[in-house]
């Protein structure tokens, strides 16, 4: 009888399952036809006051997740990346490495951002490899094999933004405008045997924005409320931490003159400074 029960169950789970990936949207989404929103002009005597900052995002934190999920893999053509959900939803990182891919951004080297980089650059960055290997064939002969390591985007564990924070007066508000995203590679060196950490590239925000906005980005709360990563982010609907601000000492970073929780508190001293720098400059 237990085995009866089982067997039904199993059954049952069977048919939900391929019956969820068999049936579609029950009306069509616009999502993939939505359209940046351009920004209002600001004249440089609109801006009275600017501050520019670097931010992490760590897409591990759970506020982050939808930026990080789903997993992604390479399609049959090996030219870009596909979703390995049924309703091929992508990442933060496979619509940046897509557009990468597909020449439509052009991806840079370095925090200037001037020195143009390729994708097989950042594909070797991210621990592609192609290895010579022995192997013993069916009839018992050695023979040497091709293996390629792929690179893989859930490895892209955090993401960096240039922010330039300032202060509208046309507006009378304080605003903020994201100049760069460069996504943070963190794996495994199996030469070293050691964690490892490096910045893959920039890109310019306003290059991948439009490709930003055509994407929805997933909504726990409400699956008919999805909004794109480029809503997401003009909405500050993450979770960061500001590792850098621009100074006298070429913008050098927090943890070069700070140490352990000293970095954190210096990172909310800089957050509090600009809150108060907008409070203050009103009166009630």
């Amino acid at each position: 009888m237990n085995r009866r029960i089982l067997a039904g169950l199993t059954g049952l789970l069977i048919c939900t399952a391929s019956m969820a990936q068999s049936f579609g949207d029950i009306y069509e989404k616009q999502m993939p036809f939505n359209q940046k929103i351009n920004y209002s002009y600001l004249g440089e005597s609109d801006v009275v006051w600017s501050k520019r900052l670097y931010r992490i995002i760590d897409l591990r934190e759970k506020m982050n997740l939808n930026l990080y999920y789903p997993s992604l893999k390479y399609d049959s053509s090996g030219n870009r990346f596909v979703s390995e959900m049924s309703d091929g939803r992508m990442n933060f990182s496979g619509i940046l490495l897509n557009e990468i891919m597909s020449g439509r951004v052009a991806a840079t080297d370095g925090d200037a951002m001037s020195v143009p980089t390729t994708y097989n650059d950042i594909a070797q960055k991210m621990n592609r490899d192609t290895l010579t290997v022995s192997i013993i064939d069916v009839n018992g002969n050695e023979r040497d094999s091709t293996v390629t390591n792929q690179e893989n985007p859930a490895d892209i564990k955090q993401i960096m933004l240039l922010e330039e924070w300032f202060f509208d007066k046309k507006h009378s508000r304080l605003d903020v405008r994201i100049i760069g995203i460069c996504p943070i590679y963190m794996g495994y060196d199996q030469m070293t045997s050691r964690l490892m950490k490096r910045r893959l590239f920039w890109i310019r925000y306003e290059d991948v924005r439009q490709a930003l906005a055509s994407h929805e980005a997933f909504n726990t709360f409400n699956d008919a409320q999805r909004i794109s990563f480029e809503d997401l982010l003009l909405q500050r609907k993450f979770d960061g931490y500001i590792v850098a601000e621009s100074n006298v000492y070429d913008d050098r970073s927090i943890n070069q003159y700070k140490i352990g929780p000293g970095q954190i508190y210096e990172a909310d001293r800089i957050k509090n400074e600009i809150f108060n720098f907008e409070q203050d400059l009103w009166e009630y």
